[in-house]
């Protein structure tokens, strides 16, 4: 059996299929053309116009490598072998040219002979009727009857819905485990056997009432599992082993100081839940999915959140996805390019969404902190399930997480009626699954059907009446709601900004004659625009007149800064580089963040020069005008795009003459002279060539200087100083620090040293070498290393040193100190150490003489130190 890559496995299938007369094609978008269909959920799914007749294929014989992604079973990700949200599905197809005979000898060819799998490993399904299938895999191929399988419907029956193309299928198993024997082949034993490869015999169609016809024309759709070959051929206990996505969980695991071969199996979880979810994201963001609350975009936000959630638990408390992006960026961009073309916006997206939801997850330890309180109050014990779960999914919260801060007060949590939840929204998934995955997006795109987009009148008012038309609860459609329901409501027309373009959506109210809901932000999805809110008071109902009113004073926040990004940009082409091209932007109404393609940092000066430029062109008061023309003619006028954007044959152009001309659809000042003032807060390298400038704008800079105003008194009246005296003094206490730490440090030395000393006597001997193994308590690593090099040339070339310390809550230090009598032994001080430190949670090593090594669990430092001592009195007697 050979040992591929990944990347050789595809190569290799493509080219078998090539050479058998088919055209290889490229992988189609995650985003599929088809608007009736969520996300490319398989291999076939680019082609479905063809089989069903639509539009005529491009070749009689196709092969692909097409990526995919679900999200039905996304809890079993990480948990079982071979669940994923993303994977390639290799493909060959036949559209009315060869059928059953030549699909069943190439994929056996392939098998066998290609790839060189054990033909004594391979067990074949077929579906229970389809004699004509049973008699090629024994006939033609020589397959022994016992190991071809007769299965129902549900299994070897493939159908694209109740109605349409749909024939039998046979599929192809390999046997992790032949030594059982075949007296008993059950292929629902998925710990012996894997399905790696799919041949659907599409030959019916069926009607309305449920009958078969025969098609004019026959068709072959096969799917072989590019990750289950993986795993078969790279002989690795599981898909996430491979070297498809190993490089990412080993990525994430270095960020946490984790070594996952020693690693228990939670934390192999959150590795592989983080490894797979991360190929999905920089994929989706790629193929031009934006997060948001609806649709794919909410598929994008869910595998975000997901991922933080599980870096939460492996310790990883700050911003870290985007350096796991990076490898996956790198380990996939050979083979899908537009990956590199879109490193910044990946970047950038998940950098934002990376943010909001640690700050999400800040508002859901306030709400947890109220829980306790309330359940210490009314004197119980317990957390309820059902505010567990509303943590857990609303805000991220792990139950793990909530149980161990519960924990903390002496409080438990209700697990079973947690798993109640949980259970609830796996059914609620699974049914979405039977509708959104396969057929729609659910809910809102059946409305999208169902009635007109939404007009959006926000161009120019801030207030309008228009009609209820759909009123959701936790996305379903409901006839009315009532105060405290969170509901998402979709109206005729609105003055409301739906977030997009880097620009958040509008706050503010709808008000009817029964009720008030306050709308918290507005997302747009299949020609709607979705108002998210909370009814505040009464009662609200479908189909009921509203009065739409924007939360103003935010509205012009916004407007000034997203100006402002106009302005920014033509600054910096002016004064910086003609070449700069904006990567992302984010626009609320606090502040602006502008990325952009730059190969160096921008000096102070030029800083400040591009601050000074755009306060004049906000002097000047340079009145906009916006106008909608073909994309060929604002491009003629020299409009900016931004780049990877996808334009309409007709875009809206905002032009602010004589200074800035970008195509644009969000909301704008009417005159930079609105904007009032203009001040950059930081700028910063976020990836490769991407700069990151942010900035406040109008009453922003007032709220900003605040601040600081505040921050400069407090230091004033603390220092005893005048503002301008402030930075001489800190310069000075500075310095005071500086020769204080280094007598601290020495002082720490000294102590470790003198409490060292008195362990010498403590050494064991074991025939030539001298074995000293110890605690040293509130020791720091440097001290640490120094009492060990001192012991160790104290007992000598045979002294074998191991020390330990807590030198703050939560860290461990530990060192390992040997004499060349040990290290002639073969005992290196290095790996030694780096594999004790695993028992106290982390890692470490160095040289065969000397190396430090460190750990997060303090707990577990005497049984390291333990084990080390019993290690060592065995390798030294040996």
């Amino acid at each position: 059996m050979l040992s591929l890559s990944g990347d050789r496995i595809r190569q290799t299938f493509l080219t078998f299929y090539a050479d058998k007369g088919h055209r290889i094609l490229p992988s189609a978008s995650l985003v599929p053309e088809d608007p009736t269909v969520l996300l490319t959920i398989a291999g076939m799914l680019p082609f479905k116009p063809i089989f069903l007749g639509q539009r005529p294929a491009p070749s009689p014989r196709a092969t692909t490598s097409q990526k995919c992604i679900r999200t039905n079973d996304i809890e079993n990700v990480g948990r079982t072998q071979r669940h994923h949200t993303f994977f390639e599905m290799l493909g060959n197809f036949s559209f009315g040219d060869y059928f059953k005979k030549e699909a069943i000898t190439w994929a056996w060819e392939l098998s066998t002979v290609v790839f060189q799998l054990p033909a004594d490993r391979l067990v074949i399904s077929v579906f229970r009727d389809d004699d004509e299938a049973f008699a090629l895999w024994r006939d033609h191929i020589g397959v022994p009857e016992h190991r071809i399988i007769a299965m129902g419907e549900a299994d070897n029956f493939w159908a694209s819905g109740p109605t349409g193309p749909c024939g039998p299928c046979s599929e192809i198993y390999y046997d992790f485990h032949p030594e059982l024997g075949d007296a008993v082949l059950d292929l629902e034993d998925d710990r012996r056997f894997i399905e790696f490869y799919n041949l659907v015999f599409m030959q019916y169609n069926r009607d309305a009432e449920g009958h078969l016809t025969p098609l004019a024309a026959q068709n072959i759709d096969t799917g072989l599992g590019l990750e289950r070959m993986a795993q078969i051929l790279q002989a690795k206990p599981n898909n996430y082993e491979t070297d498809l996505i190993f490089p990412i969980i080993e990525t994430a695991a270095t960020l946490a100081g984790l070594d996952y071969g020693s690693a228990d199996a939670k934390t192999k979880i959150s590795l592989k839940v983080i490894g797979d979810h991360v190929r999905a994201v920089v994929h989706l963001i790629a193929d031009g999915v934006m997060a948001s609350n609806l649709g794919r975009g909410y598929v994008l936000r869910r595998l975000i959140r997901r991922v933080v959630r599980h870096g939460r638990l492996l310790g990883l408390d700050r911003p870290f996805t985007v350096a796991v992006a990076e490898a996956a960026i790198a380990l996939m961009a050979e083979t899908y390019p537009n990956l590199r073309e879109r490193d910044a916006a990946i970047k950038s997206e998940l950098e934002r969404e990376e943010v909001r939801f640690l700050e999400t997850l800040e508002r859901g330890e306030k709400l947890l902190g109220d829980l306790i309180q309330q359940a210490q109050a009314s004197g119980s014990s317990q957390l309820g399930g059902v505010d567990a779960f509303t943590l857990y999914d609303t805000f991220g919260f792990p139950l793990e997480l909530t149980q161990e801060i519960a924990e903390e007060v002496g409080l438990t949590v209700d697990v079973a009626g947690f798993e109640a939840e949980m259970e609830q929204q796996k059914e609620r998934g699974r049914a979405a699954h039977e509708t959104i995955d396969l057929t729609v997006q659910g809910s809102l795109d059946q409305l999208a059907e169902q009635v007109q987009p939404t007009v959006f009148l926000g161009y120019g008012d801030s207030e309008s009446s228009a009609s209820l038309v759909a009123l959701l609860v936790a996305g379903k459609p409901v006839t009315s709601a009532q105060a405290g329901d969170a509901v998402q409501v979709v109206l005729d027309q609105t003055p409301f900004y739906g977030e997009s373009g880097g620009q958040v959506g509008d706050r503010g109210w709808l008000h009817t004659d029964s009720g008030l809901i306050s709308v918290e932000d507005v997302q747009k999805e299949s020609g709607l625009f979705v108002h998210f809110g909370r009814v505040e008071s009464g009662m609200v109902t479908a189909q009921q007149p509203v009065t739409a009113r924007l939360d103003r004073p935010n509205r012009r926040r916004i407007q000034a800064h997203h100006s402002a990004t106009h302005l920014l940009q033509a600054a910096l082409k002016a004064i910086v580089d003609d070449s700069i091209a904006q990567a992302g932007s984010l626009v609320d109404g606090d502040r602006l963040r502008f990325d952009f393609h730059c190969p160096r940092a921008i000096s102070p000066q030029e800083l400040t020069q591009v601050e000074d430029r755009i306060n004049g062109w906000i002097a000047e008061a340079h009145g906009a005008t916006v106008a909608v023309m073909p994309i060929a003619e604002a491009k003629a006028r020299g409009a900016v795009a931004m780049f990877g954007e996808k334009y309409g044959a007709e875009v809206r152009v905002v032009d602010f003459p004589g200074v800035s001309m970008e195509l644009c659809g969000g909301t704008h000042v009417a005159n930079t002279a609105e904007i009032g003032v203009f001040k950059i807060v930081a700028e910063t390298g976020i990836a490769a060539g991407i700069r990151r400038i942010e900035a406040v704008a109008g009453p922003g800079v007032l709220d900003y200087l605040k601040v600081r105003e505040t921050v400069v008194k407090d230091l004033g009246d603390r220092f005893k100083a005048k503002p301008e005296e402030i930075p001489d003094r800190v310069t000075a206490i500075q310095e005071e620090l500086k020769t204080a730490q280094k007598q601290l440090a020495l002082l720490k030395e000294e102590l470790a040293i003198a409490k060292s000393d008195s362990l010498v006597a403590q050494a064991e001997t074991i025939g030539p070498f001298q074995l000293l193994v110890a605690h040293l308590e509130g020791v720091d690593a440097k001290s640490l290393q120094t009492a060990g090099e001192r012991l160790q040339h104290k007992l000598g070339d045979g002294g074998a040193v191991i020390l330990g310390s807590v030198p703050e809550p939560g860290k461990v230090s530990l060192v390992a100190a040997f004499g060349s009598g040990v290290v002639a032994q073969g005992l290196q001080a290095g790996k030694f150490i780096g594999a004790i430190a695993r028992i106290c949670g982390g890692g470490g090593g160095g040289r065969p003489n000397l190396a430090q090594a460190g750990g997060r669990d303090e707990a577990q430092l005497p049984e390291a130190l333990a084990t080390a001592q019993a290690q060592l009195q065995e390798q030294l007697q040996e």
